[in-house]
């Protein structure tokens, strides 16, 4: 007698109601989850306008100081922005709450369980992960209940023996071809491998990726503490005053460098 495993012949049924539902059920409720994780998300507050020019100015002497090697800007205007900023950082102009007066006491960074925009946060983040886990949980529950058991499909390719528990839960056979698939473990693959189909039908930053379940933390959307501009202003009045060696402007000798590639000189 051959010791070839038995040949196994599926009921066409069992593709029509149990392998194509649940391949198609994960499909939309992965679409869907995409769309109520953005109605959930509430929109950007507007920052105050003292906030804003606190950041641009910032950026702009950020931007100064990386472009000193090969400026575009003459030397007589570079060292007039670059004073002006110098001198406003030192002042504190630029500062949300204004400059700093005598005698005031170093500001504490803020209780982030205090700050209505970090208890916002945290709650959109407690939100986004119950809608990415409970469809799981009712998608799991739904198929160890309705098809527990069921073997609904062979892989065309061979497989070791180490795939065996991974592709066969819930069906505990030892004689079976590890190529056969189980229906709990058809739910785990259509899990991580419906990915690529959501990134070409939702794109790449959606929210039905289940390899962002897996890493995500109900805290992931906190905002990060408040910055001290205050000192941050300070350590870049420092940081000018040092490209200031390093500036070099970049149509400085212009006029001969175009004579000599067209050969004139």
């Amino acid at each position: 007698m051959s010791n070839s495993a038995v040949s196994l012949y599926l009921d066409p049924q069992i593709r029509d109601w149990v392998l194509f539902p649940i391949t198609l059920v994960m499909i939309l409720v992965g679409i869907l989850r995409h769309y109520v994780v953005l109605l959930l998300q509430s929109p950007p507050k507007k920052l105050p306008r003292e906030a804003i020019r606190e950041q641009r100015a910032m950026a702009r002497a950020q931007i100064l100081r990386a472009t000193s090697a090969n400026s575009p800007i003459p030397p007589v205007y570079y060292q007039s922005i670059s004073r002006h900023l110098s001198e406003t950082f030192e002042a504190g102009t630029y500062l949300k709450d204004g400059p700093p007066r005598d005698g005031d006491a170093p500001k504490m960074p803020a209780n982030p369980m205090t700050d209505p925009a970090a208890m916002d946060g945290m709650m959109s983040g407690m939100k986004t992960q119950m809608v990415m886990m409970v469809p799981q949980m009712v998608i799991m529950g739904w198929i160890n209940f309705f098809f527990q058991g069921f073997v609904l499909i062979k892989l065309p390719f061979p497989l070791t023996l180490g795939f065996k528990s991974m592709l066969q839960r819930g069906v505990e056979t030892q004689d079976m071809d590890v190529r056969w698939v189980s229906s709990l473990s058809w739910y785990f693959l259509n899990f991580f491998g419906l990915n690529g189909l959501y990134r070409l039908i939702l794109g790449g930053d959606n929210s039905a990726d289940s390899s962002r379940d897996m890493t995500a933390t109900p805290f992931a959307a906190a905002p990060a503490g408040p910055q001290d501009y205050n000192k941050l202003f300070k350590a870049e009045k420092d940081n000018l005053e040092f490209s200031e060696g390093l500036y070099k402007w970049i149509g400085e000798g212009v006029e001969d460098r175009v004579l000599s590639r067209y050969h004139k000189i």
